[in-house]
């Protein structure tokens, strides 16, 4: 059995409170009162600085901080308390003259010099905390001086202001170690939760991965530092090098509703147990993961997505304009595809400013009705929910731009096709195949068919239109030519990374090859076993292209409106960014730098470095934060359900402003 969690549960007794209050904290009691959290025991600590002594929280019983003190110190009832729960609040986490520094000791291992393992502590507040530096000092003194001296204990700023705040505080007098630098400590990080039983296979390279990972299907696990954006669809994902959350795939991982889970010791958990090739059972927790071997082939039933059956909106053929995309509305998906009709929608949300951006605030968190005091807080506008719209609106206009560009309806595809017997022939064959189940012949059809697609002229009265936007002068810029199929961001299929994308173009013989080629990834061997998979029928599949120029950017990335890896979490949202251009963020050629952004109380934080090794500067990290707030406030209007989160690739021009290039539902 490989176990990857790396500590133990804690020890209390079920229906006991073991809290224990003025005690100095031994490594025995830390076990016994604490819970887990990311797969690190974690335990709760108020400082009571009237009294001058401390309360460790027993976990099990007591999982909020202010509870504690409400019911258990002041005395208060819950009812009490919920009535005025937001005033509480402030009067423990932002009054500098507060009675009681709440905060979490997390218990982590590194090694000594000899490989043995090592324990430490590490303390931080709450991440809405506004402690200033002598605040923090004075909270870490009081700890340090209860807890057992033979444990290391480390300060972790909670936020960006508590990082500020600390940089005249020497290191020497106040030891700490920042959010990033704990992160990438971890040896085990959930992506995507989730259960699977299949056979493992464990791919050393890349190389070896192509020449073995023929024929993994449903029953199969794919472990290896990174995986391919073009893995299919198995039964689940491990990766033993980082990567972000939002990378292809694990938007596919989730998607697919399949566990994904960075394990950083995979290569030696391989060797020493067997696993290549192993039955196993895997499991990703928000706070563990878990591989265990089978030493018996289970019986597997045929999983539930085998059986999924996707039904698309018949798509619109009849003849419809070449349109620039701010003509387009959410409703045109059905003629111009999913990420055209989106980017549509978001001009008119920029331009009318009629949308009301405020719905995910409106929604009951028990105990407070709504958040519109926390959104007037960060807006600083009024709660009155008329007032709070209008401010919602002008502040998205006043932070993001949408992309110029052109759309071209699914009609001028289905006119290419039809104008080649040559084309027509060769889809009737893959249909047939499809229909038939000959697995043997379906990629080598594909692979004939997209050459043909791309080899296969454009029609005058089609190649027309599509160039005639473009003329002059402009087609002599760099374009960049985008798919949007009717066939991707649909519940349960999200064909992230699944369908091309060109950024390079220039002139009109490159335009219409590049269109040809956005078309032909409509054909590909996996996106068509993808979508045959999920019951999406090849009759009902079209692609519709998204023309732009060129846009420099001086940052690019992607946020989604939750964080990934804990979704109960509504705080916060999820940023990754590298210099450049976003796709460098999903295909994984860079390791992004990676934040958290509280859209409720405010503040921020620093996840991971990625590859650039230094983090931004703090008047980007605060646009950045402003960058989170706008992509909370577009879900309301571009998710069904308010509290689904939104998917947003952006990118930061030379002149220092925002623009969103895609916008659509995030796959959970």
């Amino acid at each position: 059995m490989a176990g990857l969690s790396a500590f133990p549960s804690p020890a209390t007794a079920p229906g006991t409170d073991a809290t224990v209050v003025g005690e100095n904290l031994s490594l025995p009691l830390f076990r016994t009162l604490s819970g887990v959290l990311a797969g690190h025991p974690y335990l709760k600590v108020v400082v009571d600085r009237a009294e001058h002594t401390w309360h460790l929280l027993d976990t099990a019983v007591h999982p909020f901080h202010v509870n504690y003190v409400a019911t258990r110190i002041l005395g208060m009832g819950l009812d009490e308390l919920d009535a005025r729960l937001d005033a509480f609040n402030a009067s423990v986490y932002s009054d500098p003259d507060r009675r009681f520094l709440l905060g979490v000791l997390s218990l982590h291992a590194d090694e000594d010099t000899e490989g043995r393992e090592r324990p430490f502590l590490v303390l931080e507040t709450t991440e809405a905390d506004t402690m200033d530096g002598p605040l923090l000092q004075e909270f870490y003194d009081f700890v340090r001086e209860r807890v057992d001296g033979r444990l290391p204990l480390l300060l972790k700023p909670a936020n960006h202001a508590q990082e500020a705040a600390l940089a005249v505080v020497s290191d020497v007098r106040l030891p700490r170690i920042l959010s990033h630098e704990l992160f990438v400590s971890r040896p085990r990080t959930p992506l995507n939760t989730g259960e699977a039983i299949g056979r493992l296979h464990w791919f050393g390279s890349l190389e070896e991965y192509r020449e073995r990972a023929a024929g993994l299907g449903w029953s199969d696990i794919v472990a290896m530092d990174c995986l391919p954006d073009d893995v299919p669809r198995v039964a689940g994902f491990i990766n033993a090098a980082p990567i972000t959350p939002l990378s292809h795939t694990n938007v596919l991982a989730s998607g697919w509703g399949i566990p994904n889970a960075i394990v950083r010791d995979m290569p030696r958990l391989v060797e020493a147990e067997g696993l290549d090739g192993a039955w196993v059972c895997y499991r990703v927790r928000d706070d563990e993961v878990s591989l265990v071997r089978l030493h018996e082939v289970p019986e597997l039933e045929e999983p539930l997505w085998h059986q999924q059956r996707i039904r698309l909106e018949p798509p619109l053929l009849e003849d419809m304009p070449v349109l620039e995309l701010r003509r387009l509305r959410r409703e045109d998906h059905d003629r111009y595809g999913t990420k055209a009709a989106n980017l549509g929608e978001f001009h008119h949300v920029l331009d009318s400013r009629t949308a009301d951006l405020t719905a995910f605030y409106g929604r009951p968190r028990p105990p407070r009705r709504d958040l519109y005091g926390h959104l007037a807080s960060r807006l600083t506008a009024s709660a009155d929910p008329a007032a709070l719209r209008q401010a919602a609106s002008e502040f998205v206009a006043a932070t993001v731009t949408a992309p110029e560009g052109v759309a071209l309806p699914f009609a001028l595809q289905h006119r290419f096709l039809i104008s080649s017997p040559a084309l027509q022939q060769g889809i009737g064959k893959l249909k047939m195949a499809l229909e038939q189940g000959a697995d043997d012949v379906l990629d080598p059809l594909c692979l004939s068919l997209q050459q043909l697609v791309r080899g296969t002229p454009v029609p005058d009265e089609v190649a027309a239109r599509i160039t005639a936007p473009f003329a002059g002068s402009v087609c002599r810029r760099r374009l960049v030519v985008r798919s949007s199929s009717n066939a991707e961001d649909l519940p349960g299929f999200s064909a992230a990374g699944v369908y091309d994308s060109i950024t390079t173009v220039h002139g009109t013989a490159e335009l219409l090859d590049a269109v040809r080629q956005v078309w032909a990834s409509l054909l590909s061997p996996r996106s068509v076993r993808l979508r045959h998979e999920a019951g999406i029928s090849l009759d009902d599949t079209y692609m519709g292209v998204i023309v732009q120029e060129y846009t420099p950017a001086e940052l690019g990335g992607v946020l989604v409106t939750c964080n990934p890896t804990r979704r109960e979490d509504f705080r916060n949202v999820y940023i990754n960014c590298t210099p450049g251009s976003p796709e460098s963020v999903v295909d994984g050629t860079a390791l992004p730098l990676q934040y958290l952004y509280n859209t409720v109380e405010g503040g921020g934080r620093t996840v991971d470095l990625g590859s650039s090794g230094a983090d931004l500067p703090a008047p980007d990290r605060a646009r950045l934060a402003d960058l989170a707030l706008t992509g909370r406030l577009l879900q309301s209007h571009f998710s069904y359900d308010p509290d689904d989160p939104l998917d947003i690739e952006w990118l930061m021009t030379d002149e220092g402003g925002f623009r969103l290039v895609q916008l659509r539902p995030y796959a959970l």
